[in-house]
Order: C-alpha cells, then sequence, then structure tokens
C-alpha cells in the first residue's frame, strides 16, 4: 500500500482552503503529504498553512515579470515530474491551470495516479466560432493597450501569477494551457470541481467520461465556532446566560457592544465587485450603528481600488466604523475575527461575470466561513445564491451595486437581533450536519484509499 500524494499549484497554496482542508484529512488519516509550489504576489504571500502542513511545503520564490518568468515556469513544471519520479506518490494532485502541463507529463511518464481539482475555470466558451475567438483576442488587446495590465490580469483569471509584455505571448499560452487542460481532464484518474455547474461545463468541454465530483469549498468540522451555550461559565453573573444564549459570548448586544448596533465581516481578495463603495454607502444611512471589519488583501487586477476603497469612510463620515485588519496569516486568526461580528458579507456581481462568478455557489467558500462562525449572511440577490442560502433561511440578499438596496437589508439586521442570531445559528447547525469538508471530501477520500491499495510503496 502507498499512501502517499503531492500537490502541485503554481501558486502559494495558502491561497486555497480547501488543499489545506484535504491536506489536514490525509495528514491525520496517515498519509503522507506534500506541497510544491510558488510564493503568490501582494499581500496573498502572507497566507501560511498550519502545522504539520507548513513543513510539507516547498514554495519557490516568484520571478519578475520577463524571461526569468518564462524559464521559471519552465522548471517548475520539469521539477514537478522530477519530483514525482523521486517521491513516488501514489497520487499527485494538481489544482490550478497552469500545473496541468505538469499533470500531463506526470500522468504519461509515470505510474501515479493523477487528480486535477480545478477551483478557478478559465474562460474557454464550448462551441465557440474561430471567428468569435478571435474577436475577443483583439478585444483583449485593445484593453490592454487602454487599461493597466493588473485590470487585464483579473479578466484572464487564469494567468493572476503570471505575467508577460506582449499580449499575443498570453494568447499563445492561453492556447497551450487550455489544449493541456482538455488532455488532462479526459484523462485524469479523477476530476473534481467545487459547483454541479461548472462541473458539467467541465465535462463538456473536455469530453471527460471518468469519474468526477462535485465538492463544495466548506471549512473543517473543527474550524465551526463553539455553540453560546457551549461557551458558557458556572460562574457568570446574573442574566449572563440568558445574554449570551441571545446574543452570544462577549456581546452586550448584537454587534460591538452598544445598544441597535451591527458589525458586518468581509475576508478574502478585495475587488470593486466583492466589496463595493455602495456597502458603505448604506452604512452611512445609519451613523454609529453599522461597523465593518474588513480583513483581506487587493485582488490582482484591482491595483489601486483598496486605496480608493479606504479614503472612502473619511468622506462619507463614518469615522471608525471601517476597520482595516489586511491580510491574516492562518484560517484560524480569520473566523477568531469573524466570529465577534453579526453578519458576513458575500457579493457577487449581478450580471456580466465570468463563468467562475456565474456559478459561485459551493465554490465561494466565504459564505460557509461565515456561517461556521454562526454569523447570518448578506448575499447578492442572484437565483442561485437566493435558493441556497435565503430561503433555507441563512440570511438576507440584495443588489450589491444598490446603496438602498443593501440599506433596507442592514435595516432588517438591525431592527431585527434575535432572528439574525437565529439565522447564523441555523447556519452553523447546516454546516456541522453536511457543509464540512469532512462530510464533502469523503467520497474523494474513499478513492484515494481505494487505489492506494493497488499501489506499490
Amino acid at each position: 500500500m502507498n499512501r502517499s500524494i503531492l500537490y502541485l499549484q503554481y501558486t502559494n497554496p495558502a491561497n486555497y482552503p480547501p488543499l489545506e482542508h484535504s491536506g489536514l484529512i490525509l495528514s491525520n488519516a496517515g498519509w503522507e503529504v506534500w506541497f510544491f509550489g510558488i510564493q503568490s504576489e501582494g499581500e496573498s504571500n502572507k497566507l501560511i498553512f498550519p502545522e504539520p502542513l507548513a513543513r510539507r511545503q516547498t514554495l519557490w520564490k516568484q520571478q519578475s515579470p520577463g524571461i526569468r518568468q518564462k524559464l521559471q515556469y519552465f522548471a517548475f513544471t520539469l521539477a514537478a515530474l522530477w519530483r514525482t519520479m523521486w517521491k513516488r506518490p501514489a497520487w499527485v494532485y494538481c489544482s490550478d491551470l497552469m500545473s496541468c502541463p505538469a499533470a500531463l507529463l506526470i500522468g504519461r511518464f509515470t505510474r501515479c495516479k493523477v487528480l486535477y481539482h480545478e477551483h478557478d475555470s478559465p474562460n474557454e466558451s464550448n462551441g465557440e466560432s474561430r471567428k468569435q475567438k478571435a474577436e475577443i483576442t483583439k478585444s483583449k488587446a485593445e484593453i490592454l493597450k487602454a487599461e493597466n495590465r493588473n485590470r487585464e490580469a483579473e479578466n484572464i483569471s487564469a494567468f493572476q501569477n503570471v505575467s508577460v509584455s506582449e499580449f499575443k505571448e498570453v494568447s499563445a499560452f492561453q492556447r497551450f494551457l487550455l489544449w493541456c487542460r482538455r488532455r488532462v481532464g479526459r484523462e485524469a484518474d479523477l476530476v473534481v470541481l467545487p459547483n454541479e455547474k461548472r462541473l458539467e461545463l467541465f465535462q463538456q468541454a473536455t469530453g471527460r467520461q471518468k469519474r468526477s465530483l462535485c465538492v463544495f469549498n466548506c471549512p473543517r468540522r473543527e474550524e465551526v465556532r463553539e455553540t453560546k451555550a457551549e461557551m458558557l461559565k458556572p460562574e457568570m453573573l446574573p442574566g449572563e446566560v440568558e445574554r449570551q444564549m441571545l446574543h452570544g459570548p462577549g456581546k452586550s448586544e448584537i454587534g460591538n457592544g452598544e445598544a441597535g448596533t451591527l458589525r458586518l465581516a468581509f475576508h478574502g481578495s478585495i475587488n470593486r465587485d466583492r466589496l463595493p463603495t455602495a456597502l458603505l454607502e448604506a452604512m452611512s444611512r445609519f451613523p454609529g450603528r453599522v461597523h465593518l471589519s474588513v480583513v483581506g488583501y487587493e485582488a490582482v487586477g484591482s491595483k489601486g481600488y483598496l486605496t480608493s476603497f479606504i479614503q472612502t469612510p473619511e468622506r462619507l463620515g463614518l469615522g471608525k466604523a471601517v476597520e482595516f485588519v489586511g491580510a491574516l496569516p492562518r484560517r484560524h486568526d480569520i473566523f477568531e475575527k469573524a466570529s465577534s461580528c453579526d453578519v458576513g458579507v458575500a457579493f457577487m456581481p449581478l450580471t456580466g461575470g465570468d463563468i467562475n462568478m456565474e456559478n459561485m455557489t459551493g465554490a465561494s467558500n466565504k459564505p460557509f466561513d461565515y456561517l461556521a462562525c454562526g454569523l447570518a449572511l448578506l448575499v447578492s440577490v442572484r437565483p442561485d445564491w437566493e435558493e441556497m442560502f435565503v430561503r433555507p433561511g441563512y440570511g438576507l440578499a440584495c443588489n450589491p451595486a444598490d446603496a438602498e438596496s443593501i440599506a433596507a437589508q442592514l435595516r432588517c439586521f438591525l431592527g431585527h437581533p434575535v432572528e439574525t442570531r437565529e439565522m447564523g445559528e441555523r447556519g452553523r447547525q447546516r454546516i456541522l450536519a453536511e457543509w464540512n469538508y469532512g462530510m464533502q471530501f469523503a467520497p474523494v477520500l474513499n478513492i484515494l484509499n481505494h487505489e492506494s491499495k493497488m499501489i506499490p510503496k
């Protein structure tokens, strides 16, 4: 029996919570786990794995755009193949488009099983004509000349960690990666995607007929915050039990300790869609009553937006109502911060999104993380998000681009503190029962364990 696995990502693997979750699950189950990746750019490089995974990863330093970066990518691909031949793992776990060439080589030249987990799908349209592709390429080239290259990097989500000087090079490179993706999609021993619709589109685009699974990007059960009753202590003052059962430990009322206040939480990468200034405009309608805690970093392709966002509270007279924490290195730290809040903000654009933005239910870890902390949700008024999070009673929906729409839901939360807390607790129970990574990953783990029995050490 060979119970070992090598994770390959051409980025910092700590940027992807499912890798941390599955790595810990496998490590706790007795698997030998290794990670091989590249440092990411900006604040996201501060994200790190907890022990014991932190000691099991090798990260190369990221190179500046240019010939050295291109050579590094070529070397990374060959090094991934060499590490596989050296360590001889039972499984190789590739989880981004940039690792597809390595996955293809490993599948061809080794006896290792290949698992491809696609967190972010490239914008590859099915059945698109060559003419349409040429028009899109021309349009993107014009955008490159007119706008900052970092903004273009956001549009081409698959290349957030690769920058080149000429769009034609990116276009040719993209075609090569998409070709590798199609081959890996057909040939990999197991494919995992976090959304059912995206999994269906992936199978159509690659012609895959082998085993494929949908696994939501949920937190682990160990990350779920304790219930308010579990945190009570016998030496509490009279009335403290009732207060904490209603409002949670450390809070005299809903929010930050002041009657009739509300504290919002946001964590993750920041851009104008996920954290719009309309949220601040809505908060300004409730002076001193709504507070926002922002944990995260500026998204690649949104350079300058965070600076503009930080300046907005002063202009709106919000004062200290907005707290910018920056990037926190570990998920434990993020959960600790979120647990002091009442409502988690998880916005997606209503229109104009790519394949990922259009199919984010299950793929976005934000709502699951908030629910694990016992927070109610404020999500976008999209049919899939409402079906998954609003109708079961875990939160409310609004138009994230409309300050009035956001303010209407903030008013509901402020006026119904008990119901707000109940929303979060219902969601927390759903996380414990079903929406946790142990439950989601179980079918994958069963396959890995079964196949490893037939692979010699």
